[in-house]
């Protein structure tokens, strides 16, 4: 009996050391995530569009943003410490058209992704200059990364809307006009953003 009583206890201690474990874990709430995926500004100090660069779909690597430098668009992937940023790939064009390739399931072919040589490369950030000749107002881009971080190496995607495919690729559906009035604002102040 006495042996039975020390198991039970035990047990018990482990089941309670494996709850508690299990409340300090932060859960994954996607909804919470897409919710406020993408953030747009026509103040000076922010950027037209800012994401989270999301690797293994769970965690937050780092943000890929958007500006506009004169007659360019400025993509720019940056880690937050924890990661470092390998092979990248972009894909961007004007939404209603084929913009990205895909399979005939839907999903992104990254080797075909027409941007693979980023104009700047760190192991912490990546730079695309995209001229905006091409894009009409509303434009569509994925940003798709290899990442090296605590987790070891992982696939990471611009968060934003998914692909109609079987994964979990994302892509960011933004306006060009969002950004019009911050370039603008830059001219007039003499300033610019410094690329």
């Amino acid at each position: 009996m006495f042996l039975c009583l020390c198991f039970s206890c035990t047990n018990e201690s482990l089941n309670d050391d494996l709850l508690e474990s299990n409340r300090k874990q932060p859960k994954f709430d996607a909804s919470a995530v897409t919710e406020t995926v993408i953030t747009t500004s026509e103040d000076d100090d922010e950027h037209c569009v800012e994401t989270n660069l999301m690797a293994g779909q769970h965690h937050v690597a780092g943000t890929v943003t958007v500006d506009i430098d004169g007659d360019n668009l400025v993509i720019t992937y940056s880690s937050n410490g924890d990661w470092t940023i390998g092979t990248t790939h972009l894909s961007i064009g004007n939404c209603d058209e084929e913009w990205a390739p895909l399979t005939g399931s839907g999903n992104p072919q990254i080797g075909q992704f027409e941007y693979t040589e980023p104009d700047s490369v760190t192991p912490y950030e990546v730079v695309y200059i995209i001229s905006l000749a091409e894009l009409d107002d509303n434009y569509c881009f994925a940003a798709h990364a290899e990442v090296e971080g605590p987790t070891g190496g992982e696939t990471a995607w611009a968060e934003g809307e998914q692909f109609s495919g079987r994964g979990w690729a994302m892509y960011v559906d933004a306006l060009l006009s969002e950004c019009e009035d911050q370039d603008d604002d830059d001219d007039n102040n003499g300033g610019g953003t410094p690329y």
